[in-house]
């Protein structure tokens, strides 16, 4: 596993090293789907808690630039991609307000101390008219409902997940995050890939299909930034 380089924080860079810098496929997949249903495609796309640099590698046809913000630069990150190194739970971001034409954040806000200050960032990356796509676990999935009921934890939160997953949060509270840093709530979404209880396995896709928020790990915002 290469390792990454960070900050100079010690705490910030072990949390960071927790998150291996990548996500599910499936994620990347809700994500490309979603810019190709929202006609959101083109420009800048900057990637906040980029990792690996994984969703540029699905992405790279749909956009004419890159720029990933993270805690750390992985050693998998592309070398000729622009990169940026940020406390993402800081008040100061080192890129340029509204120079963004699209903002993703995969798997990004968990980690984080503050979704509304987070939020508000992206919010302020992003040109007028330009989209703002967030993913997060899904804490109503049948997995992480059983979990909450038998551990009192949601799945992707257990002690094991700490200090690496900070906040939880449902659809319905990002979505009302979101809306507080004045952006327009396109689309609520489900990753149609989900872990079966007490196994390794995946539930058949087609059953996730007909089933997204109970039997998805992860969900999806879509929203725009007013012009």
């Amino acid at each position: 596993m290469t390792m990454p380089v960070a900050l100079g924080d010690a705490g910030l860079e072990a949390r960071a090293r927790q998150s291996l810098g990548s996500s599910e496929r499936a994620i990347y997949e809700m994500v490309a789907h979603a810019i190709d249903a929202h006609g959101l495609g083109g420009g800048r796309l900057v990637d906040v808690g980029c990792g690996g640099g994984a969703l540029w590698r699905e992405l790279s046809s749909r956009f004419s630039a890159y720029c990933g913000l993270d805690a750390v630069r992985y050693g998998a990150f592309p070398a000729d991609l622009e990169f940026r190194a940020v406390d993402l739970d800081s008040a100061a971001w080192p890129i340029e307000p509204r120079s963004a034409d699209l903002v993703v954040a995969v798997e990004t806000i968990e980690h984080l101390e503050n979704p509304w200050a987070f939020l508000r960032q992206l919010a302020s990356i992003a040109r007028p008219g330009a989209g703002v796509i967030v993913t997060t676990p899904n804490q109503l999935s049948l997995l992480s409902l059983l979990t909450l009921g038998t551990k009192r934890r949601f799945s992707a939160f257990q002690d094991a997940h700490y200090p690496a997953h900070r906040t939880a949060l449902l659809a319905s509270d990002l979505a009302r995050v979101a809306r507080a840093a004045g952006l327009i709530v396109s689309a609520i979404a489900f990753s149609t890939s989900g872990r079966v209880p007490v196994t390794p396995w995946h539930y058949p896709a087609a059953l996730s299909r007909a089933f997204p928020r109970a039997l998805s790990d992860n969900l999806m915002i879509v929203a725009r930034k007013p012009t």
